[in-house]
This record gives C-alpha cells, sequence and structure tokens, in this order.
C-alpha cells in the first residue's frame, strides 16, 4: 500500500494513472487547493495540521512508504484547526513556510521519518518521466549557447540549499530572469517577445531530490516560443519531463532545442 500525499499540477493525476495501471494499492490524503480528488474513492481531504490523523492513516493502511507529488501551496496557517501532533509539529512547519512552498513539504518529509514513515521519490514508480543526458531535438546549442549554459551552471553552484530559485534564463552567457516563488511561468511573462535567451532548470544544491524536481511540460514549450527561446536545458535523471513526445515534436516544429546535461 502506497500513501500518496497530492497538490495541484497534471504531475499527480499522472502519478495515480501509473500505480493504478501496476495494479498498485494506493490512498491519496489530498492536499490541493480545491479538493482536486474528490471523486477518488481511495482520496481523503485532512488539513495539513492535522498530523496526528494524518499519522494515524498511514498506520491504519499499513503503508511502509508514501510520496509526494504536484503542488502543495501554503496554507493559511491563522485558520488551520489543529490536533495534539498538529500543535506539537505546526511551529516547524511555519519556520519552513518563511523559505517558501517546498520548504513545507520537506519540513513535512521530516515529520514523517521521525514518526518512522519512509518517503520515497516522486519518480519512483515514474521512472521513465526523468530524461537522461542528450540532445532530444533536432536543434542544437550552438558553441555561443554552451558557454551561456556553463556560466547558467556556475550560477546554480554558487546558490545556497535555501534558495528558491531552479530557473533561470541565460543569454549572451549573462543571465537575463531569475525564478522566484512565483514559479517559472511567471519569470518567461517578463521576458521581451524575442529574447533568444535559454531557459535552464536545475536542482538546488543540496536538494532532497525525492520531492519538487524542476519539472517542464507542454504550457512550459508553447512559453518558450511565446517569449522567443532557443532552448531548454535540464540535468539528467534530476528532472521531471510531461508530454515528452509531444513537448519534442513541438520544439522540432519551432526550433527550439531541448538538452539534457
Amino acid at each position: 500500500m502506497i500513501g500518496l500525499f497530492l497538490g495541484d499540477t497534471d504531475f499527480s493525476e499522472i502519478i495515480i494513472k501509473k500505480i493504478i495501471q501496476l495494479k498498485k494499492k494506493y490512498f491519496i490524503i489530498d492536499f490541493s487547493k480545491n479538493n482536486k480528488f474528490k471523486k477518488n474513492p481511495n482520496s481523503n481531504r485532512i488539513s495539513i495540521g492535522k498530523f496526528g490523523e494524518i499519522i494515524n492513516l498511514i498506520k491504519e493502511k499499513k503503508s511502509n512508504k508514501v510520496l509526494f507529488a504536484g503542488k502543495i501551496a501554503k496554507p493559511q496557517f491563522s485558520t488551520l484547526r489543529l490536533d495534539l501532533k498538529g500543535i506539537y509539529y505546526m511551529p516547524s512547519v511555519i519556520k519552513a513556510a518563511k523559505s517558501g512552498d517546498a520548504a513545507i513539504i520537506k519540513a513535512i518529509i521530516k515529520i514523517l521519518e521521525r514518526e518512522k514513515i519512509k518517503v520515497i521519490s516522486s519518480i519512483f514508480y515514474n521512472p521513465e518521466l526523468s530524461l537522461k543526458a542528450r540532445n532530444y531535438t533536432k536543434l542544437k546549442p550552438t558553441l555561443k549557447d554552451m558557454k551561456s549554459i556553463k556560466k547558467g551552471v556556475i550560477y546554480f553552484n554558487k546558490l545556497n540549499s535555501l534558495d528558491h530559485v531552479q530557473a533561470i534564463v541565460v543569454k549572451d552567457e549573462k543571465v537575463l530572469a531569475i525564478e522566484d516563488n512565483k514559479g517559472t511561468k511567471k519569470m518567461l511573462s517578463k521576458l521581451k517577445k524575442k529574447s533568444e535567451g535559454i531557459l535552464i532548470k536545475l536542482p538546488k544544491k543540496k536538494q532532497d531530490l525525492r520531492m519538487d524536481l524542476p519539472t517542464i511540460g507542454f504550457n512550459t514549450l508553447k512559453d518558450c516560443k511565446k517569449y522567443g527561446l532557443k532552448g531548454i536545458v535540464l540535468k539528467s535523471k534530476k528532472n521531471i519531463f510531461l508530454d515528452k513526445d509531444k513537448c519534442i515534436n513541438f520544439a522540432n516544429k519551432n526550433n527550439i532545442f531541448i538538452k539534457i546535461i
């Protein structure tokens, strides 16, 4: 029995579909904003503040592992109803929330591990979603592009573990845009229509690779076209690539390269 902590985005639905295909028994703890999984008979809507209830459910289901998938947004802490374990653990979650949504999940993982509950990678059942190093499109980055990419990698290596940045745009060996806690789409919207930049999405240093991996999908490709980007760069086996075939076909038609380094 696998426990699924699910938030928003299509990724969570892909996880469920694969687990059903594999005929795995599962249950859901729905952390989505609008009770996204309410029609699923295996879904449970539990407040993030009721850690006692969450932990009891996991043990009641005799689950030996859980995973996180989808965006879990910061709750309104002032409105949360807490049980006893929620009162005990909530201060650490509130403190983590100051560093962004991903830090909230990290805090919850630490709580679960303290309760002897194993947390596995979000792509444990979907390893095909993470691509290996190579160029996936007809168009390849030029030598000039590779110098800009190298500059971007250096930038990521200088970030500390608390920075929320997972994406930047580079051009001519300069950083054009930096992702903040509003996400990649918002960052790209600030670019000029023909930016000719390169989108780089890499995991943070010391990132917990079981969750919050840099993710792209078809909407990312459409945004790249809209703002005139030349290509996308991800880290080998440390990414989530949704709708791979659809994205590669779109990239080939629109002269966008996809490079996994």
